[in-house]
C-alpha cells in the first residue's frame, strides 16, 4: 500500500485556494484543516473552495468532533464537501479539543463518542437511523409527538446520500479506549501518539486485536499518524519551530493527568508536565508555558526534527510498522513564514519521495 504524506492549513476561505492549489501542485497528497470554531473558519465552507481549487489533492477534517454538531448534521456536511470534491474527502472525527474548550467543555464521553460513530457511519451510507439513538435533551427540543402530526418520520437518514460517493471516517486516538472504538467503526485509525516506533507499534497492535474481538479484519483498517516534523539542517531552529504542534499532540496522551499509552518514565513526566501546565489561551503556539517542560530528549522521541536523512529514517521506521498516511505538522504549506515554508518545501520534495519508492 501507498505511502501518503498530508498537510495542514489553518486557512480562512479567501486563502485556502491558493494554500490547496500550491499544496497539489508541490505535490502532497492532502489537506487538512481544524475544526475548531472560536479559532477558526468553518472548515467544511474551507475544503469545499479547497475542492474547487484543485483535481486530485485530498481533503479532511482535522478533526471535527462528536458535540458541538448532531451526527446528521455533520453527515450532511460532509456528503456536501465530498459531492464538490468528487470522492477526495475524508472526515476525521474526535472526541474534541479546543473546539470544546472554548464552549465550556472537556471531551466527549467515550460512550456518547462510540454511539455517535455509529450513528454517523450509518447516517454516511444513507440507512435509518432510530430516533431512539439520537440522544437529545428534552429541554433543548421536546419530541417531535408533542406536535400531534398526522404523520412524520418514524426515524433519521440522509435521504440523498446513496447519489454520494462513499465517505470514509478517520478517527483520531491516542488512549486505548478511543483506539479500540475506532477499530470497530472507522476506516482509519490516525494515531496522535507522536513518532516514537513504540507506541505506534502498541496502538497497531491494540488496534487490530479490537477489530478481530468485534469480529471485523483488522485489514480493513488503514493507520495514520500525526507527526510532529520539521525538516530544517539546524536541530535547534526545527525544535523551536516545532515546539508548538509538539506540545499540542502530546497533550492528548494525558488529557486527563494520566497517561495512556506506552511511555519511558522520563517521557512520562513530561506528559503530565504539559497537562499541568496547558493554557488553552496559547494552544499550539510555541511561547505557550506548556513548551517550556519539553526536554531535548523528549523532542527527540515524540517528534521529527532534523534534515532530509533523519526526517526519512524516522518515518520509514514508522511506514514499516504499517503507517500509510502520515499527517505531518509542524511547518505547514500554509506558513507565511519564508523559513518554515522552506521546511514544509524541504520535507516534500526530499523526504516524501525516498519513502514513496
Amino acid at each position: 500500500m501507498s505511502v501518503e504524506f498530508w498537510t495542514s492549513a489553518v486557512a480562512g476561505p479567501n486563502r485556502i485556494g491558493s494554500v490547496a492549489a500550491r499544496a497539489e501542485e508541490h505535490g502532497w497528497d492532502g489537506v487538512s484543516t481544524v475544526d475548531s470554531q472560536n479559532l477558526a473558519s468553518d472548515p467544511y465552507v474551507v475544503l469545499a473552495m479547497a475542492a474547487t481549487a484543485t483535481e486530485r489533492l485530498g481533503l479532511m477534517t482535522s478533526v471535527t468532533n462528536v458535540v458541538t454538531r448532531h451526527p446528521a448534521v455533520t453527515a450532511g456536511s460532509a456528503l456536501t464537501v465530498q459531492n464538490v470534491a468528487r470522492g477526495r474527502f475524508v472526515l476525521g472525527i474526535g472526541r474534541g479539543d479546543s473546539a470544546l474548550a472554548h464552549v465550556g467543555r472537556a471531551p466527549a464521553r467515550l460512550g456518547w463518542f462510540e454511539q455517535y460513530l455509529k450513528n454517523l457511519a450509518a447516517f454516511l451510507r444513507g440507512d435509518e437511523v432510530p430516533m431512539a439513538d439520537l440522544d437529545m435533551d428534552d429541554a433543548v427540543a421536546p419530541p417531535v409527538e408533542s406536535l400531534s402530526l398526522a404523520d412524520g418520520p418514524q426515524s433519521s437518514s440522509i435521504r440523498w446520500a446513496e447519489r454520494v460517493e462513499p465517505v470514509k471516517i478517520a478517527v483520531a486516538a491516542s488512549g486505548p479506549k478511543v483506539i479500540a472504538a475506532a477499530a470497530r467503526h472507522a476506516d482509519h485509525v490516525l494515531f496522535a501518539l507522536g513518532a516514537d516506533p513504540e507506541r505506534i507499534r502498541w496502538a497497531i497492535g491494540h488496534a487490530r486485536q479490537a477489530a478481530e474481538d468485534a469480529g471485523r479484519d483488522p485489514g480493513e483498517l488503514e493507520f495514520g499518524a500525526y507527526v510532529s516534523l520539521v525538516c530544517h539542517d539546524d536541530v535547534e531552529r526545527a525544535r523551536a519551530i516545532g515546539r508548538g504542534t509538539t506540545s499540542l499532540f502530546a497533550r492528548f496522551s494525558a488529557m486527563h493527568g494520566s497517561v495512556t499509552a506506552p511511555a519511558s518514565d522520563e517521557q512520562a513526566e513530561v506528559f503530565k508536565a504539559i497537562h499541568e501546565r496547558y493554557d488553552m489561551n496559547r494552544h499550539a503556539h510555541g511561547d505557550g508555558a506548556q513548551t517550556e517542560v519539553l526536554t531535548d530528549g523528549f523532542l527527540e522521541a515524540f517528534a521529527v526534527l532534523g534534515g532530509v536523512d533523519y526526517c526519512t529514517d524516522r518515518l520509514g521506521a514508522l511506514a514499516e510498522l504499517g503507517v500509510t498516511k502520515f499527517n505531518v505538522n509542524g511547518a505547514s504549506v500554509a506558513a507565511r513564514d519564508g523559513e518554515i515554508l522552506d521546511a514544509s518545501d524541504r520535507f516534500i520534495e526530499q523526504v516524501a519521495p525516498a519513502l514513496r519508492g
